[in-house]
């Protein structure tokens, strides 16, 4: 006769295939979901890397220019406010009659300038500001090329195309050729993507001051948050006591880091702006919100790292004579810094990425100067890579994305250090 024991581990034996056969199942779905999303995610950069590289050169031009000193200078006095705002695009217009004398029409003549960028004017400007004795001589001189031409030379624009349908006509076609039968195009590293502020036109437009701006507001974010977060976590951890008011704080805290960030937005318009008087469109007022927004992700992490210290720490701090105080500064948090670190890290790296709240307190204004302290005007790297993808532009598209490659490039290397510090730090008990 069968005992009962025998039955019942027969009967496991004859469901082990299928339970053994349901694991296989169920990680090769998890297999496939994470090779799918690490598709999508290469996708995803292969598009911005193959849209974005070619907006790390730029298209420029030669020509032979003569410095005339009576547009320069008519008077002679080499007064600096006087060759400051000379019209040095009459300089560049002038030779490229030059070099194409056979255009008259006036309309003609009006295309044959957009060959050259609008702002080529300011590269003479700064080299008269530099050298006023090169006012009469002749010289030749790179500048920057239209962005249609731009696009030309990258291979954006299709020249098989019918007239109509390219922004390059057929004549303009025939002078871009007669300017590369001479040597006068080329390629060069765009300098100007990392050195200038925005502008109207995309062969000028550059990070400089969406960079600057983001420097601004994350070191304010950073001065801010860390230690009203860090205080904040030592005394709910250590020093709080347990009752309704703490409880009702902590889920207060836990609920922040899951608002919408476009609430703290609204917070910092109703509360900073309108109610304290912050200028608009400054980072100072730009860190206020990332900081209420970062407080909760940094309390909740460093509370965690503090919590990851053995208790006996505390217990023999105190018992050869430590204050309370003196056990969490000279002990306790020494040891939870690296943490603290990596969540206040983690936090900037949300803070940098972050467009919404930064929309609604102004900082999608259109700003070209680079910012120079806390309280100008600015905008950052994010809100700079809303604006230029709403921009019809075709030269806009790769700025866009190389901005997108730059952007990735910073939360990669915050993110990345905040690994490394955890894994170079981190202390098992």
């Amino acid at each position: 006769m069968t005992s009962p024991a025998n039955s019942t581990v027969d009967i496991v034996r004859a469901g082990l295939p299928k339970r053994y056969a349901r694991e296989r199942r169920f990680r090769l779905m998890g297999m496939l979901a994470i090779g799918l999303g690490l598709v999508f995610v290469a996708i995803l950069f292969l598009d911005i890397f193959s849209k974005g590289y070619t907006a790390f050169q730029q298209t420029y031009v030669r020509i032979q220019v003569h410095y005339d000193g009576s547009v320069i200078d008519p008077a002679g006095t080499e007064n600096p406010d006087t060759l400051a705002f000379a019209d040095y695009m009459a300089l560049l217009k002038q030779s490229l009659r030059e070099v194409f004398p056979e255009v008259t029409d006036r309309r003609a003549k009006r295309d044959l300038y957009q060959l050259v960028s609008p702002g080529a004017g300011q590269v003479l400007r700064d080299r008269v500001l530099a050298n006023p004795e090169i006012v009469g001589t002749t010289e030749e001189v790179w500048v920057l090329a239209n962005d249609d031409i731009d696009m030309l030379v990258k291979g954006h624009i299709d020249r098989d195309l019918p007239e109509s349908n390219r922004r390059l006509d057929d004549r303009s076609l025939a002078w871009f050729d007669r300017l590369v039968d001479q040597d006068a195009i080329e390629k060069r590293f765009n300098i100007t993507f990392f050195s200038s502020g925005d502008s109207r036109q995309p062969e000028q437009a550059g990070i400089a001051g969406a960079l600057m701006g983001s420097f601004y507001t994350l070191l304010l974010t950073l001065l801010f948050s860390f230690p009203l977060a860090v205080g904040s976590a030592i005394f709910l951890e250590e020093f709080a006591p347990k009752n309704k008011w703490t409880d009702l704080i902590e889920i207060n805290i836990n609920n922040l880091a899951a608002v919408p960030s476009i609430i703290f937005g609204l917070l910092g318009l109703a509360v900073f702006i309108n109610f304290f008087g912050v200028p608009r469109s400054t980072p100072l007022v730009g860190a206020l919100v990332l900081t209420l927004m970062t407080l909760p992700t940094i309390i909740i992490a460093s509370r965690s790292a503090l919590k990851s210290v053995p208790p006996s720490i505390r217990e023999a701090a105190m018992g050869i004579g430590a204050s309370p105080l003196q056990t969490q500064f000279h002990h306790v948090l020494p040891l939870a810094m690296p943490g603290m670190l990596t969540g206040t890290i983690i936090g900037m790296a949300q803070a940098l990425g972050e467009t919404a709240p930064l929309l609604m307190i102004g900082m999608i204004a259109f700003i070209v100067d680079v910012p120079q302290g806390f309280t100008d005007p600015a905008t950052v790297l994010p809100v700079q890579i809303f604006l230029w993808a709403d921009s019809p532009e075709r030269a806009f598209v790769e700025r866009t994305s190389a901005a997108i490659m730059v952007l990735l490039a910073f939360l990669i290397t915050m993110n990345l250090t905040a690994v490394l510090l955890r894994k170079r730090f981190e202390r098992r008990w």
